[in-house]
Protein backbone atom coordinates (compact mmCIF):
# COMPACT_ATOMS: atom_id res chain seq x y z
CA UNK A 1 0.00 0.00 0.00
CA UNK A 2 1.02 3.36 -0.58
CA UNK A 3 1.57 6.00 1.51
CA UNK A 4 0.04 9.12 2.24
CA UNK A 5 2.78 10.78 0.54
CA UNK A 6 3.57 8.49 -2.05
CA UNK A 7 -0.24 9.19 -2.91
CA UNK A 8 0.17 13.37 -2.90
CA UNK A 9 3.60 12.69 -4.91
CA UNK A 10 1.65 10.49 -7.37
CA UNK A 11 -1.11 13.31 -7.92
CA UNK A 12 1.64 16.12 -8.06
CA UNK A 13 3.21 13.94 -10.50
CA UNK A 14 0.34 13.36 -12.56
CA UNK A 15 -0.39 17.06 -12.68
CA UNK A 16 3.16 18.11 -14.02
CA UNK A 17 2.39 15.50 -16.83
CA UNK A 18 -1.17 17.09 -17.51
CA UNK A 19 0.15 20.37 -17.26
CA UNK A 20 3.27 19.86 -19.47
CA UNK A 21 0.89 18.40 -22.06
CA UNK A 22 -0.91 21.09 -22.37
CA UNK A 23 1.74 23.54 -22.77
CA UNK A 24 3.27 21.17 -25.55
CA UNK A 25 -0.17 21.39 -27.51
CA UNK A 26 -0.23 25.10 -26.79
CA UNK A 27 3.27 25.18 -28.20
CA UNK A 28 2.55 23.31 -31.07
CA UNK A 29 -0.21 25.11 -31.68
CA UNK A 30 1.42 28.63 -31.48
CA UNK A 31 4.49 27.22 -33.89
CA UNK A 32 1.68 26.32 -36.52
CA UNK A 33 0.43 29.61 -36.15
CA UNK A 34 3.84 31.39 -36.44
CA UNK A 35 4.50 29.52 -39.41
CA UNK A 36 0.75 30.07 -41.40
CA UNK A 37 2.05 33.90 -40.46
CA UNK A 38 5.45 33.56 -42.16
CA UNK A 39 4.09 32.36 -45.25
CA UNK A 40 1.22 34.55 -45.13
CA UNK A 41 3.61 37.53 -45.03
CA UNK A 42 5.58 36.02 -47.33
CA UNK A 43 2.77 35.80 -49.90
CA UNK A 44 2.03 39.30 -49.18
CA UNK A 45 5.68 40.81 -49.64
CA UNK A 46 5.49 38.67 -53.44
CA UNK A 47 2.48 40.71 -54.01
CA UNK A 48 2.99 43.63 -52.82
CA UNK A 49 6.06 44.19 -54.45
CA UNK A 50 4.50 44.24 -58.46
CA UNK A 51 1.53 46.72 -56.76
CA UNK A 52 4.10 48.73 -56.15
CA UNK A 53 5.89 48.81 -59.15
CA UNK A 54 2.46 49.26 -61.47
CA UNK A 55 1.88 52.31 -58.71
CA UNK A 56 5.05 53.47 -59.45
CA UNK A 57 4.08 52.86 -63.07
CA UNK A 58 0.67 54.51 -62.67
CA UNK A 59 1.72 58.18 -60.67
CA UNK A 60 4.72 58.54 -63.30
CA UNK A 61 1.77 58.58 -66.01
CA UNK A 62 -0.29 60.50 -64.36
CA UNK A 63 2.17 63.05 -63.28
CA UNK A 64 3.31 63.18 -67.58
CA UNK A 65 -0.51 63.68 -68.11
CA UNK A 66 -1.03 66.22 -65.88
CA UNK A 67 1.98 68.38 -68.09
CA UNK A 68 -0.13 67.52 -71.07
CA UNK A 69 -3.19 68.94 -69.43
CA UNK A 70 -1.32 71.71 -68.28
CA UNK A 71 -0.38 73.08 -71.48
CA UNK A 72 -3.98 72.45 -72.84
CA UNK A 73 -5.14 74.60 -69.87
CA UNK A 74 -3.30 76.97 -71.13
CA UNK A 75 -4.24 76.93 -74.77
CA UNK A 76 -7.53 77.02 -73.41
CA UNK A 77 -6.63 80.38 -71.50
CA UNK A 78 -5.10 81.93 -74.45
CA UNK A 79 -7.99 80.91 -76.83
CA UNK A 80 -10.24 82.28 -74.52
CA UNK A 81 -8.81 85.62 -74.34
CA UNK A 82 -8.43 86.10 -78.42
CA UNK A 83 -12.30 85.47 -78.31
CA UNK A 84 -12.76 88.23 -76.15
CA UNK A 85 -10.93 90.29 -77.69
CA UNK A 86 -11.86 89.57 -81.07
CA UNK A 87 -15.85 89.77 -79.51
CA UNK A 88 -14.75 93.31 -78.17
CA UNK A 89 -13.19 94.29 -81.91
CA UNK A 90 -16.52 92.93 -83.29
CA UNK A 91 -18.72 94.26 -81.16
CA UNK A 92 -17.30 97.91 -81.71
CA UNK A 93 -16.56 97.72 -85.64
CA UNK A 94 -20.31 96.67 -86.00
CA UNK A 95 -22.11 98.31 -82.92
CA UNK A 96 -20.84 101.76 -83.79
CA UNK A 97 -22.10 101.86 -87.26
CA UNK A 98 -25.47 100.15 -86.56
CA UNK A 99 -26.22 102.68 -83.90
CA UNK A 100 -25.47 105.43 -86.76
CA UNK A 101 -27.34 104.16 -89.47
CA UNK A 102 -30.37 103.63 -86.92
CA UNK A 103 -30.26 106.83 -85.83
CA UNK A 104 -29.68 108.17 -89.10
CA UNK A 105 -32.96 106.20 -90.32
CA UNK A 106 -35.17 107.68 -87.79
CA UNK A 107 -34.20 111.10 -88.19
CA UNK A 108 -34.94 110.95 -91.79
CA UNK A 109 -38.31 109.09 -91.50
CA UNK A 110 -39.59 111.80 -88.49
CA UNK A 111 -37.97 114.31 -91.38
CA UNK A 112 -40.37 112.87 -93.61
CA UNK A 113 -43.37 112.60 -91.47
CA UNK A 114 -42.68 116.11 -90.61
CA UNK A 115 -42.95 117.17 -94.09
CA UNK A 116 -46.52 115.65 -94.75
CA UNK A 117 -49.54 117.50 -94.55
CA UNK A 118 -51.67 115.73 -91.93
CA UNK A 119 -55.22 115.16 -92.76
CA UNK A 120 -57.68 115.84 -90.30
CA UNK A 121 -60.76 113.59 -92.05
CA UNK A 122 -61.11 110.30 -91.67
CA UNK A 123 -60.79 107.86 -94.41
CA UNK A 124 -63.93 105.74 -94.38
Amino acid sequence: MLTAGEVAGLIAATGWVVLVCVLTMALLKLARLLTETTKAVSELNARLTPLLDDMSLTVNETNRQLVAVESIARDVKQVTGHAARLSAVTQTVFTGPLIKVSSLSYGVRRAIEARKPRRTGRRR
